[in-house]
Protein backbone atom coordinates (compact mmCIF):
# COMPACT_ATOMS: atom_id res chain seq x y z
CA UNK A 1 0.00 0.00 0.00
CA UNK A 2 1.92 3.33 -1.38
CA UNK A 3 2.06 5.55 1.88
CA UNK A 4 0.70 9.43 1.92
CA UNK A 5 2.98 12.19 2.12
CA UNK A 6 2.10 14.73 4.44
CA UNK A 7 3.54 17.36 2.48
CA UNK A 8 1.41 18.16 -0.48
CA UNK A 9 3.06 19.33 -3.72
CA UNK A 10 2.55 22.85 -6.02
CA UNK A 11 2.16 22.08 -9.70
CA UNK A 12 5.13 23.77 -10.31
CA UNK A 13 7.92 21.26 -9.52
CA UNK A 14 10.81 22.76 -12.04
CA UNK A 15 12.57 25.78 -12.70
CA UNK A 16 12.31 26.55 -16.12
CA UNK A 17 15.85 25.37 -16.86
CA UNK A 18 14.15 21.89 -15.76
CA UNK A 19 15.52 21.18 -12.88
CA UNK A 20 13.41 20.36 -9.96
CA UNK A 21 13.25 22.96 -7.54
CA UNK A 22 14.42 23.18 -4.16
CA UNK A 23 13.68 25.13 -0.65
CA UNK A 24 15.57 25.89 2.43
CA UNK A 25 13.83 25.27 5.85
CA UNK A 26 14.89 27.63 9.12
CA UNK A 27 13.85 25.54 12.62
CA UNK A 28 14.70 27.37 15.65
CA UNK A 29 13.76 26.00 18.71
CA UNK A 30 14.80 25.17 22.63
CA UNK A 31 14.74 22.44 25.43
CA UNK A 32 17.77 20.44 24.32
CA UNK A 33 21.57 21.20 25.15
CA UNK A 34 23.51 22.03 22.07
CA UNK A 35 25.44 18.91 22.25
CA UNK A 36 22.18 16.98 22.80
CA UNK A 37 20.73 18.14 19.42
CA UNK A 38 24.05 17.75 17.79
CA UNK A 39 23.68 14.08 18.59
CA UNK A 40 19.89 13.54 17.78
CA UNK A 41 20.06 15.27 14.50
CA UNK A 42 23.09 13.16 13.43
CA UNK A 43 21.31 10.14 14.40
CA UNK A 44 17.97 11.31 12.73
CA UNK A 45 19.54 12.34 9.74
CA UNK A 46 22.53 9.70 9.27
CA UNK A 47 24.74 12.13 9.23
CA UNK A 48 28.24 12.84 9.72
CA UNK A 49 29.03 15.87 12.72
CA UNK A 50 31.64 18.40 11.91
CA UNK A 51 32.83 20.91 14.29
CA UNK A 52 33.23 24.15 12.14
CA UNK A 53 33.16 26.58 15.32
CA UNK A 54 32.19 27.10 18.74
CA UNK A 55 28.70 26.53 18.80
CA UNK A 56 28.33 25.48 14.80
CA UNK A 57 28.48 22.37 13.55
CA UNK A 58 27.60 20.63 9.71
CA UNK A 59 25.68 17.80 9.49
CA UNK A 60 27.00 16.01 6.30
CA UNK A 61 24.39 13.63 5.08
CA UNK A 62 22.61 12.18 1.58
CA UNK A 63 20.75 15.59 1.58
CA UNK A 64 23.06 17.99 1.77
CA UNK A 65 24.94 19.80 5.02
CA UNK A 66 22.67 20.89 7.68
CA UNK A 67 24.19 23.06 10.19
CA UNK A 68 23.32 22.80 13.80
CA UNK A 69 23.79 26.17 15.88
CA UNK A 70 23.10 28.67 18.64
CA UNK A 71 21.46 31.79 16.62
CA UNK A 72 23.87 34.13 18.51
CA UNK A 73 26.86 36.07 16.95
CA UNK A 74 28.56 37.05 19.77
CA UNK A 75 28.36 33.98 21.75
CA UNK A 76 29.18 31.84 19.11
CA UNK A 77 31.98 33.84 18.69
CA UNK A 78 33.62 34.21 22.52
CA UNK A 79 36.48 33.43 23.41
CA UNK A 80 37.49 33.89 27.26
CA UNK A 81 40.96 32.63 25.97
CA UNK A 82 41.81 35.41 24.05
CA UNK A 83 44.88 37.55 25.28
CA UNK A 84 43.07 40.89 24.71
CA UNK A 85 40.96 40.05 28.07
CA UNK A 86 42.58 40.70 31.43
CA UNK A 87 44.47 37.91 32.89
CA UNK A 88 41.74 37.93 35.87
CA UNK A 89 38.81 36.58 33.12
CA UNK A 90 41.15 34.23 31.44
CA UNK A 91 41.98 32.49 34.55
CA UNK A 92 38.18 31.96 35.04
CA UNK A 93 38.26 29.84 31.60
CA UNK A 94 35.98 26.95 31.41
CA UNK A 95 33.83 27.85 34.76
CA UNK A 96 32.88 31.00 33.03
CA UNK A 97 32.37 29.16 29.63
CA UNK A 98 30.04 26.39 31.72
CA UNK A 99 28.08 29.47 33.34
CA UNK A 100 27.45 31.32 30.06
CA UNK A 101 26.65 28.26 28.14
CA UNK A 102 23.92 27.02 30.32
CA UNK A 103 22.22 30.69 30.34
CA UNK A 104 22.94 31.07 26.15
CA UNK A 105 21.08 27.79 25.96
CA UNK A 106 18.18 28.61 27.89
CA UNK A 107 17.42 31.94 26.41
CA UNK A 108 18.82 31.61 22.71
CA UNK A 109 17.01 29.35 20.23
CA UNK A 110 19.04 26.48 19.12
CA UNK A 111 18.70 26.65 15.02
CA UNK A 112 18.83 23.91 12.31
CA UNK A 113 19.36 25.09 8.91
CA UNK A 114 19.12 22.40 5.95
CA UNK A 115 20.75 22.67 2.84
CA UNK A 116 18.57 23.57 -0.32
CA UNK A 117 16.29 20.35 -0.57
CA UNK A 118 14.12 19.03 -3.31
CA UNK A 119 10.66 19.57 -3.30
CA UNK A 120 10.36 15.79 -3.32
CA UNK A 121 12.57 15.93 -0.11
CA UNK A 122 10.61 17.72 2.12
CA UNK A 123 9.14 15.55 3.89
CA UNK A 124 12.12 14.97 5.95
CA UNK A 125 11.57 17.70 7.67
CA UNK A 126 7.99 16.41 8.95
CA UNK A 127 9.92 13.24 10.49
CA UNK A 128 12.61 14.99 12.06
CA UNK A 129 10.16 17.86 14.02
CA UNK A 130 8.50 14.93 15.39
CA UNK A 131 11.71 13.18 16.24
CA UNK A 132 12.47 16.53 18.26
CA UNK A 133 9.15 16.72 20.00
CA UNK A 134 9.66 13.14 21.38
CA UNK A 135 13.03 14.17 22.72
CA UNK A 136 11.88 17.44 24.48
CA UNK A 137 11.79 20.05 21.90
CA UNK A 138 10.76 23.32 23.10
CA UNK A 139 8.83 26.18 20.73
CA UNK A 140 7.39 29.47 21.54
CA UNK A 141 4.94 28.61 24.23
CA UNK A 142 7.56 27.75 26.65
CA UNK A 143 8.33 30.91 27.60
CA UNK A 144 7.03 34.37 26.64
CA UNK A 145 10.78 34.88 25.61
CA UNK A 146 10.77 32.58 23.12
CA UNK A 147 9.69 34.09 19.69
CA UNK A 148 10.93 30.97 17.74
CA UNK A 149 10.22 30.74 14.00
CA UNK A 150 9.95 28.38 11.18
CA UNK A 151 11.15 29.90 8.12
CA UNK A 152 11.09 28.42 4.64
CA UNK A 153 13.93 29.55 1.66
CA UNK A 154 11.72 28.55 -1.75
CA UNK A 155 13.22 28.91 -4.81
CA UNK A 156 10.99 30.26 -7.34
CA UNK A 157 10.32 28.31 -11.13
CA UNK A 158 12.12 31.30 -12.63
CA UNK A 159 13.10 34.88 -11.73
CA UNK A 160 11.34 37.14 -14.18
CA UNK A 161 9.60 40.28 -12.76
CA UNK A 162 6.38 38.75 -13.81
CA UNK A 163 6.81 35.90 -12.00
CA UNK A 164 7.40 37.83 -9.01
CA UNK A 165 4.89 39.95 -9.41
CA UNK A 166 2.21 36.97 -9.03
CA UNK A 167 4.18 35.72 -6.34
CA UNK A 168 4.25 38.92 -4.24
CA UNK A 169 0.35 39.66 -5.06
CA UNK A 170 -0.23 36.18 -3.87
CA UNK A 171 1.36 36.91 -0.73
CA UNK A 172 0.01 40.36 -0.10
CA UNK A 173 -3.82 38.82 -0.87
CA UNK A 174 -2.93 35.71 1.37
CA UNK A 175 -1.18 37.74 4.30
CA UNK A 176 -4.02 37.69 6.73
CA UNK A 177 -4.92 34.48 6.57
CA UNK A 178 -1.27 32.89 6.69
CA UNK A 179 -0.82 34.87 10.06
CA UNK A 180 -4.19 33.36 11.53
CA UNK A 181 -2.78 30.26 10.63
CA UNK A 182 0.62 30.40 11.84
CA UNK A 183 1.08 32.83 14.34
CA UNK A 184 -0.12 31.04 17.23
CA UNK A 185 2.07 32.38 20.28
CA UNK A 186 1.89 35.78 21.49
CA UNK A 187 5.57 36.11 21.74
CA UNK A 188 6.03 35.78 17.86
CA UNK A 189 2.84 38.40 17.70
CA UNK A 190 4.75 41.16 19.43
CA UNK A 191 8.16 41.20 17.12
CA UNK A 192 8.89 43.28 14.19
CA UNK A 193 10.49 41.09 11.93
CA UNK A 194 6.83 39.37 10.53
CA UNK A 195 5.38 43.05 9.72
CA UNK A 196 3.58 43.07 6.74
CA UNK A 197 4.37 45.49 3.98
CA UNK A 198 3.95 48.55 4.24
CA UNK A 199 -0.21 49.23 2.57
CA UNK A 200 0.68 51.91 0.53
CA UNK A 201 2.92 49.28 -1.40
CA UNK A 202 0.68 46.47 -1.38
CA UNK A 203 -2.25 49.05 -2.81
CA UNK A 204 0.44 49.81 -5.51
CA UNK A 205 1.23 45.93 -6.24
CA UNK A 206 -2.72 44.86 -6.58
CA UNK A 207 -3.25 47.13 -8.85
CA UNK A 208 -4.74 45.93 -12.37
CA UNK A 209 -1.94 47.89 -14.78
CA UNK A 210 1.10 47.39 -12.36
CA UNK A 211 3.60 45.48 -14.68
CA UNK A 212 6.93 46.59 -13.56
CA UNK A 213 10.42 45.85 -14.95
CA UNK A 214 12.91 44.60 -12.45
CA UNK A 215 14.65 47.59 -11.48
CA UNK A 216 10.98 49.33 -11.20
CA UNK A 217 9.93 46.31 -8.76
CA UNK A 218 12.89 46.80 -6.74
CA UNK A 219 12.56 50.34 -6.03
CA UNK A 220 8.89 50.37 -5.86
CA UNK A 221 9.01 47.77 -2.80
CA UNK A 222 12.55 49.38 -1.41
CA UNK A 223 10.66 52.66 -1.20
CA UNK A 224 8.57 51.54 1.53
CA UNK A 225 9.99 48.69 3.15
CA UNK A 226 14.10 49.26 3.56
CA UNK A 227 13.76 46.54 6.24
CA UNK A 228 14.42 42.88 6.67
CA UNK A 229 11.97 42.93 9.18
CA UNK A 230 8.71 41.67 6.92
CA UNK A 231 7.06 38.66 7.01
CA UNK A 232 7.86 37.92 3.45
CA UNK A 233 11.11 39.02 3.88
CA UNK A 234 13.03 40.17 -0.29
CA UNK A 235 16.07 41.74 0.35
CA UNK A 236 18.10 38.15 0.06
CA UNK A 237 16.13 37.53 -3.22
CA UNK A 238 17.19 41.63 -4.32
CA UNK A 239 20.95 40.87 -3.31
CA UNK A 240 21.31 38.27 -5.66
CA UNK A 241 19.23 40.02 -8.31
CA UNK A 242 20.67 43.36 -8.04
CA UNK A 243 23.01 43.64 -5.04
CA UNK A 244 23.97 47.35 -6.34
CA UNK A 245 20.84 48.87 -6.36
CA UNK A 246 19.54 47.36 -2.81
CA UNK A 247 22.53 48.61 -1.08
CA UNK A 248 21.64 51.87 -2.23
CA UNK A 249 18.61 51.58 -0.20
CA UNK A 250 19.65 49.10 2.55
CA UNK A 251 23.23 48.06 4.27
CA UNK A 252 22.71 45.79 6.30
CA UNK A 253 25.62 43.11 6.77
CA UNK A 254 23.13 40.29 7.87
CA UNK A 255 21.85 40.07 4.21
CA UNK A 256 22.30 36.79 2.51
CA UNK A 257 22.10 36.78 -1.01
CA UNK A 258 19.49 33.75 -2.10
CA UNK A 259 17.51 33.21 -5.61
CA UNK A 260 14.90 32.44 -3.12
CA UNK A 261 11.99 33.92 -0.75
CA UNK A 262 12.28 33.99 2.72
CA UNK A 263 9.14 33.45 4.19
CA UNK A 264 9.73 34.36 8.15
CA UNK A 265 5.94 34.34 9.50
CA UNK A 266 5.25 31.22 10.40
CA UNK A 267 6.19 30.11 14.38
CA UNK A 268 7.81 27.11 15.31
CA UNK A 269 5.19 25.15 18.26
CA UNK A 270 7.43 22.46 17.91
CA UNK A 271 6.43 20.91 21.53
CA UNK A 272 2.56 21.04 20.87
CA UNK A 273 1.41 17.77 19.47
CA UNK A 274 -1.53 19.49 17.08
CA UNK A 275 1.55 21.61 15.32
CA UNK A 276 3.49 20.03 12.10
CA UNK A 277 5.75 21.10 9.65
CA UNK A 278 3.56 19.88 6.52
CA UNK A 279 1.14 22.39 8.34
CA UNK A 280 2.81 25.27 7.22
CA UNK A 281 4.41 23.98 4.08
CA UNK A 282 0.78 23.21 2.58
CA UNK A 283 -0.26 26.51 3.31
CA UNK A 284 2.76 27.86 1.54
CA UNK A 285 1.37 25.09 -1.17
CA UNK A 286 -1.29 27.47 -1.13
CA UNK A 287 0.09 30.54 -2.18
CA UNK A 288 1.99 28.44 -4.92
CA UNK A 289 -1.44 27.77 -6.28
CA UNK A 290 -2.46 30.76 -5.82
CA UNK A 291 0.58 32.41 -7.81
CA UNK A 292 0.64 30.16 -10.81
CA UNK A 293 -3.62 30.66 -11.83
CA UNK A 294 -3.67 33.93 -12.98
CA UNK A 295 -7.29 33.66 -13.50
CA UNK A 296 -7.99 33.27 -9.67
CA UNK A 297 -5.58 35.49 -8.53
CA UNK A 298 -6.60 38.43 -11.13
CA UNK A 299 -10.00 37.12 -8.85
CA UNK A 300 -8.85 37.76 -5.03
CA UNK A 301 -7.28 40.51 -6.37
CA UNK A 302 -10.06 42.29 -7.07
CA UNK A 303 -11.83 41.58 -4.28
CA UNK A 304 -8.43 42.94 -2.03
CA UNK A 305 -9.07 46.27 -3.44
CA UNK A 306 -12.57 46.23 -3.14
CA UNK A 307 -12.37 45.30 0.69
CA UNK A 308 -12.19 48.59 1.99
CA UNK A 309 -15.59 49.77 0.11
CA UNK A 310 -18.91 50.76 2.27
CA UNK A 311 -21.03 47.33 1.93
CA UNK A 312 -22.57 44.54 3.95
CA UNK A 313 -20.00 42.24 3.44
CA UNK A 314 -17.56 44.00 4.07
CA UNK A 315 -19.38 45.25 7.34
CA UNK A 316 -19.67 42.00 8.67
CA UNK A 317 -16.74 40.07 7.10
CA UNK A 318 -12.95 40.41 8.14
CA UNK A 319 -10.36 40.72 4.78
CA UNK A 320 -9.40 37.26 6.88
CA UNK A 321 -12.65 35.58 6.63
CA UNK A 322 -13.24 36.98 3.25
CA UNK A 323 -10.13 35.37 2.27
CA UNK A 324 -10.98 31.78 3.94
CA UNK A 325 -14.15 31.54 2.20
CA UNK A 326 -12.62 32.29 -1.05
CA UNK A 327 -9.93 30.10 -1.06
CA UNK A 328 -12.70 27.23 0.16
CA UNK A 329 -15.03 28.29 -2.79
CA UNK A 330 -12.23 27.83 -4.99
CA UNK A 331 -10.58 24.52 -3.85
CA UNK A 332 -7.74 25.30 -2.03
CA UNK A 333 -8.41 24.20 1.03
Amino acid sequence: MTQVSACRMPDILETNEGKERRVGVEIELSGLGYDELVTLAAKMLEGTPELKSRYVTNLQTSLGDFTVELDSDPIKDLDLADERLPESIRELGGQAMDVIDAAAERVVPLEIISPPLKFSSVEVIETLVDKLRNAGALGSRDAIYFAFGLQLNPELPDLSPETLVRYFQAFAALYEWLKYRHQLDVSRKFTTYIEPWHGRYTELLMEDNYHPNLGELMEDYLEFNPTRNRALDLLPLFAHLDKERLERHVQDPRIKSRPTLHYRLPDCDIDNPGWHFSTVWNDWVVLEQLANNPDDLADIRQLFRERRKLNLHNLTHSWRETTDDWLAKNGYV
